[in-house]
């Protein structure tokens, strides 16, 4: 809100260019229509266009096809080289590290830093926990409860859901149902035998799905757990329940401020990305060519 109240501020102070600098773009997992929810994403862009904002710097989009809600350049840098470098230099014996998707919606990152690296890839399936697509959000339509306060010439037949049938909206007509997914046991795709397993991933948030990679990959013989994440939001219990954990280290970026959480868990690890943001803001300020910032860069990074 803060950003918006600043960004119409200089709209309406005839301000030539408001370029906002957002290195951890919120809402950015809310880009998808789950069940009849809104795109939250979509509504943020559309407010920043609103307010008069006529560029975005920013850093590894959740999804890269958020650059489409925005009606002016978006410039989605990537922390990628600089945990790379991390692991080159910091990562004792990386050579013998295998780099390990979280699940198989994370496998094109995993394979983008294990080329890079030259290294093995390993993909964990199943799931300790619903995904997020199949949350339930505590909708339906029709309601569950028949509703009587209507236009009694607007009811539709209603069945009863503890008769075990489906809610037809007119007599005769049977919708079909889909079939509710049954994850299969969590497993890992890969070798992970005696070697440094690096998973990574864009946000860190809720960790209960990493401590349980972490088990499952120290059962299958990796003596040591890294996570690579570029944005280390770390809420409520993170820090303590890494610090439980398997997890031998957690590195994310200081793309989002986390100097209490460290305190609390010595196992996090901050990379500075701020030289490459720097960079971007002298070249927009300039009028220089962005393409520097994205060589070698592919769609999968």
């Amino acid at each position: 809100m803060e950003l918006l109240v600043m960004a119409y501020a200089l709209k309406t102070s005839c301000a030539k260019n408001i370029i906002g600098v957002i290195p951890y773009f919120p809402y950015s997992k809310q880009c998808k229509m789950r069940k009849r929810g809104s795109i939250v994403c979509k509504l943020l862009a559309s407010m920043l266009a609103k307010a008069g904002l006529s560029h975005i710097i920013t850093m590894d989009l959740h999804q890269k096809e958020i650059q489409g809600f925005f009606s002016f350049p978006v410039d989605n840098l990537r922390a990628s080289p600089f945990l790379l470098q991390y692991i080159q230099e910091e990562i004792p014996d990386y050579r013998n590290a295998i780099i390990v998707a979280k699940s198989p919606a994370a496998a094109k990152r995993a394979q983008s830093y294990a080329e890079r690296l030259r290294l093995g890839l390993a993909v964990i399936h199943g799931e300790a926990q619903c995904a997020e697509s199949d949350m339930a959000d505590g909708r339906h339509s029709p309601p569950c409860v028949r509703n009587t306060s209507g236009h009694p010439g607007l009811e539709l037949p209603y069945t009863s859901l503890n008769e075990g049938k489906q809610q037809a909206p007119f007599p005769g007509i049977e919708l079909p149902i889909m079939m509710a997914k049954e994850k299969p046991p969590i497993t890992v795709v890969g070798d992970v035998g005696g070697r440094i397993a690096i998973i990574v991933d864009d946000i860190i948030d809720d960790v209960e799905d990493y401590v349980a990679a972490a088990d499952i990959l120290k059962e299958r013989g990796a003596y040591k757990i890294y996570i690579m994440a570029t944005h280390g939001l770390l809420s409520a219990d993170a820090p303590r329940l890494i610090e439980e954990s398997a997890i031998d280290e957690v590195v994310v970026t200081n793309t989002v401020p986390h100097e209490v959480q460290k305190l609390q868990c010595p196992k996090i690890k901050t990379v500075d990305v701020s030289m490459i943001l720097a960079e971007a803001i002298r070249r927009i300020h300039n009028g220089e060519s962005m393409a520097y910032l994205f060589r070698n860069i592919t769609v999968d990074d």
